[in-house]
């Protein structure tokens, strides 16, 4: 067995569920998760070791996951609102019916960066804020906080438009 059939095996499911979490689709996941590998193999001379092999898997989904949403051009489903958690508490009484749900779904498309990447990384990518913070190259501090803040301005303008 080579060492990149012991990173699969190894990350494999990692990346599965970070992906899973992001598209609430277990398909495109898995169709996802062949093609993270297949690019992590074809550049695995490129990666430094500077955070961790997962997170730097985990970046790669990242980045096809989104050209994925890009090409397709569709919103979130409801479905994959229904997922959305808060730390282990979900928004599903925030998700009552469909119109509720789209409307969060603006809300976070809504987001500016990087507070829409960092929630989305938390809640749908199921990342500790140390992961998010390698990602960015911040510390896990600075995670933690920019996620607050994020899920913060999401209620509020929950809250508003509700009024």
């Amino acid at each position: 067995m080579n060492d990149f059939d012991k990173i699969y095996r190894s990350c494999y499911e990692d990346v599965f569920r970070f992906l899973r979490g992001l598209s609430g689709n277990e398909t495109l996941a898995e169709e996802l998760t062949q093609e993270t590998f297949y690019r992590a193999m074809k550049s695995i001379d490129s990666y430094q070791g500077g955070s961790e092999l997962r997170v730097w898997l985990c970046s790669i989904a990242k980045h096809l996951y989104y050209d994925h949403r890009k090409q397709q051009k569709r919103n979130v489903s409801a479905d994959e609102m229904e997922n959305l958690a808060d730390d282990g508490q979900h928004f599903s009484d925030m998700l009552a019916d469909r119109s509720q749900a789209l409307q969060i779904h603006k809300l976070l498309h809504d987001l500016r960066e990087p507070y829409k990447e960092i929630f989305t990384l938390r809640v749908f990518g199921e990342l500790s804020f140390r992961e998010i913070g390698e990602v960015f190259g911040k510390s896990e501090h600075w995670a933690c906080v920019t996620f607050h803040r994020a899920r913060a301005m999401l209620q509020k303008q929950v809250k508003e438009e509700q009024l």
